[in-house]
């Protein structure tokens, strides 16, 4: 066996690395055949659509339910591995940050999901490995990079929630986690950590969600776009139907938080469902 000279290696591998950025980075802009092409025409739904794509979306859930609950349980051992890293380490200020961020990513992580939606939506046999046929999409470039925006911004929110922490109960970490939670609700500086945190929070969630509410299921669809365009979209969907969406994200919000509760079991349920239905709600707000 052939023992490779290690800078070599990591030399490679940063080559690798770098393709991979400019692949993304390249992937932001429209492809140069689609131009001149018309962009995605948005739609104005009610609220009674939210009602109809949750149920098309528990239908998808139960049609594939074996296949998803396979899937989908690796999210909540994450989330489990992650607090408990966090505990083990004495960071309990970051608890909530990661689990509140974690839904930052949601939409890139919800991918294999609406493919599985959209291959039952043509007729087609719909397994697991449905949902790694993701990888084999045309706009596979445009996706990893939303996916690297989505992820760059989760980042910011912890390094931004830790900052916040530093200035008011930091710069030391908290002796325990009944200490941590006695100062938040008691004193003044825990007040501002919560407002300013759930503040702060609030503004980055807005902001995720405008950007990526259809992007990633109007990428998976169409392969004459870019990045810009899919951003561009899920933006004027979410102008075009500010009440409805905000009544979505509600809802997203409120189940994520239910299914978050028992050490995060109930997001075996949650994110296929709402996967699913995000797939649907592109459906009625963008048209084919």
């Amino acid at each position: 066996m052939l023992i490779r000279n290690p800078f070599g290696w990591g030399s490679e591998q940063l080559n690798h690395a770098a393709a991979a950025v400019m692949s993304a980075i390249h992937a932001i802009h429209r492809p140069e055949e689609s131009l001149r092409a018309p962009l995605p025409a948005v739609q104005r739904i009610a609220l009674s659509d939210l009602k109809d794509v949750l149920v098309k979306g528990f239908h998808d859930f139960a049609a594939c339910r074996t296949d998803v609950l396979f899937m989908c349980g690796v999210y909540p051992l994450i989330g489990l591995v992650l607090a408990r890293l966090v505990i083990g380490q004495g960071l309990f200020q970051m608890l909530f940050p990661i689990a509140s961020g974690f839904a930052l990513i949601g939409p890139f992580v919800g991918l294999g999901l609406y493919e599985m939606s959209r291959a039952r939506e043509q007729g087609r046999e719909v397994s697991w490995a449905t949902a790694f046929q993701v990888l084999r999409s045309p706009s596979v470039s445009a996706i990893a990079g939303l996916g690297l925006l989505l992820t760059a911004i989760f980042l910011a929110w912890l390094f931004i929630a830790q900052t916040i922490y530093d200035n008011t109960l930091g710069p030391y970490l908290p002796a325990s986690f009944t200490t941590f939670a006695h100062d938040i609700v008691t004193t003044p500086a825990g007040w501002i950590l919560m407002g300013a945190g759930i503040g702060i929070g609030f503004v980055f969630a807005v902001v995720v969600f405008a950007i990526s509410v259809v992007s990633f299921p109007l990428l998976l669809d169409r392969d004459d776009i870019g990045i810009d365009v899919a951003i561009g979209t899920s933006i004027r969907a979410v102008i075009a139907n500010p009440w409805v969406m905000a009544v979505w994200a509600t809802i997203i919000a409120g189940s994520l938080v239910i299914g978050s509760i028992p050490f995060f079991v109930g997001l075996v349920l949650v994110l296929p469902i709402l996967g699913h239905a995000t797939w649907h709600l592109y459906r009625k707000l963008v048209s084919r």
